[in-house]
């Protein structure tokens, strides 16, 4: 069998080692963290020291509220965020758009960049912004709209899901993260909170803020994998990885997205003129190449991806945009096979003699 080249990372990453070995030891702490026994006790601390090493590790100085992931911690923020309005992103996750409401859209030119003119008038609103968005890649300049925001009286929620253990946080009240999306666990993440007044709480545990017995061993695991990314110092590598891709991805015709935009190192969108994303991926698959369309929500469905829209891009160029996502194991041999396939899709087809 050909050994699959991963390469949808944005999607969800391997579990890493040092990750592994946390959720194993988490595992054999069998008590609920809220009891009051000796065993219980032991949970609450293992909680309490993930809780702490993920705070080092992100360099946050607020309150870490565990959660099953990035899309309950922002459904957490804007539901129960004390602030009148909302003003969203026209690129912003799923997750994000379900809970917008009667929100304002702040536009995006067609280099994927947030117009940030809008933000002086941000009074009493949660205005929630990725800072890398999980399609295109494209890093927003959350720590020059920070000021903004707050000078006006409002409040920054920053989807870091794809940002957090690769880049440093950007200036916010509160942030967003999954642990899947940097080699940890599927099913953990956090909402990160800098004044415990902005949210209001539920009852229940985590001081109160989500109910449910916490998931000692996916906080432990995640806690790991953030240490274990921040000692690898591998974006560097992962720069020129992109590099090589996107110098093969130009020479034979393809698009980069937002190409002079700030991007983060592990994320890429091409497309491939007069090639269909659907038709892309099933060459790809069959080759043992794992990319994606769009985001992981919604590229089972191939619908029109509503970022590459916003970012004003014809509908029938956005159905030829694939998604190339690189992580902490891949290597130039795994790019050069993907080019390899890429290339032989961008010849022209001979007519028959």
């Amino acid at each position: 069998m050909v050994q699959t080249v991963y390469l949808d990372h944005a999607a969800s990453a391997p579990l890493l080692p040092d990750a592994m070995d946390a959720l194993r030891a988490g595992l054999a702490l069998d008590a609920n963290p809220s009891s009051p026994h000796r065993a219980g006790r032991a949970a609450r601390a293992a909680l309490e020291e993930a809780r702490g090493h993920m705070a080092e590790a992100l360099d946050w100085d607020g309150l870490v509220i565990f959660t099953s992931g990035a899309s309950e911690a922002l459904a957490m923020a804007m539901t129960r965020a004390h602030a009148r309005k909302r003003m969203v992103s026209a690129v912003e996750h799923e997750a994000v758009s379900r809970h917008a409401g009667q929100a304002v859209t702040l536009r995006v030119g067609s280099d994927g960049l947030v117009d940030c003119t809008s933000l002086s008038d941000t009074r009493d609103t949660l205005v929630c912004i990725q800072q890398v968005n999980n399609e295109t890649g494209v890093i927003q300049a959350l720590d020059a709209a920070a000021p903004l925001i707050r000078d006006a009286g409002g409040v920054l929620l920053a989807d870091c899901a794809q940002s957090a253990g690769k880049i440093p946080l950007p200036t916010c009240d509160m942030a967003a993260i999954s642990a899947h999306k940097f080699g940890g666990p599927p099913g953990i993440g956090a909402l990160l909170v800098r004044d415990p007044a902005l949210l209001a709480p539920s009852g229940g545990q985590e001081r109160g803020y989500r109910g449910g017995t916490e998931n000692v061993a996916g906080a432990m695991a995640m806690a790991a994998a953030l240490q274990a990314g921040r000692k690898s110092a591998w974006l560097p590598e992962a720069r020129q990885l992109r590099d090589r891709l996107e110098s093969a991805i130009r020479r034979d015709g393809g698009m980069v997205v937002a190409a002079g935009s700030p991007r983060i190192a592990t994320i890429g969108a091409y497309r491939l003129p007069g090639k269909a994303a659907a038709v892309q991926l099933i060459r790809l698959d069959s080759a043992g190449i794992a990319v994606s369309a769009g985001s992981a929500c919604s590229s089972g469905s191939l619908r029109t991806s509503h970022v590459l829209q916003a970012m004003g891009m014809d509908p029938r160029a956005a159905a030829e945009v694939i998604r190339v996502s690189i992580g902490v194991e891949t290597t130039a041999r795994d790019i050069d096979r993907f080019v390899a396939v890429w290339s032989e899709m961008a010849q022209p087809r001979k007519a028959p003699a």
